[in-house]
């Protein structure tokens, strides 16, 4: 086996607790008891005041587009930094720190790992972390 199998075999165990699929807000917020499996086979479930704050922070019409959890990805290549995927992600993450500039709304951004608390201090049960190789 090349190291590169194993490697991948890795990174794949230690991203278990990740959504099989991911939902969007919008459908959360219908639910009673929000929650997705996850790839381990266990229930993760959402904070409803978590899944409102998040609605608050964004524009009409973009809980349709929001995919939860939020994945904060913990990419190799970008030491000191983390990414996060998702025009809708982007903003809301960008409203969250300040930092939103409405003639500025990538598909993707990379922030500077030190605000990861901040952002999983505010939304700890709406995004998790994905370990990436790259």
């Amino acid at each position: 086996m090349r190291i590169e199998d194993v490697l991948i075999r890795e990174i794949y165990r230690i991203n278990t607790h990740l959504p099989v699929r991911r939902v969007t807000l919008r459908d959360l917020l219908n639910e009673e008891e929000p929650g997705i499996r996850l790839r381990d086979g266990s229930w993760h479930s959402f904070r409803k005041g978590e899944l409102e704050r998040m609605k608050s922070l964004l524009d009409p019409g973009d809980e349709e587009n929001l995919l939860l959890p939020i994945v904060l990805e913990i990419v190799s290549d970008f030491r000191g930094y983390f990414r996060v995927r998702g025009k809708v992600a982007v903003k809301l993450i960008d409203r969250l720190l300040d930092m939103y500039d409405p003639l500025d709304e990538p598909d993707e951004r990379l922030y500077p790992r030190y605000l990861i608390p901040r952002i999983r201090r505010e939304f700890p049960t709406t995004t998790t972390y994905a370990f990436i190789a790259e």
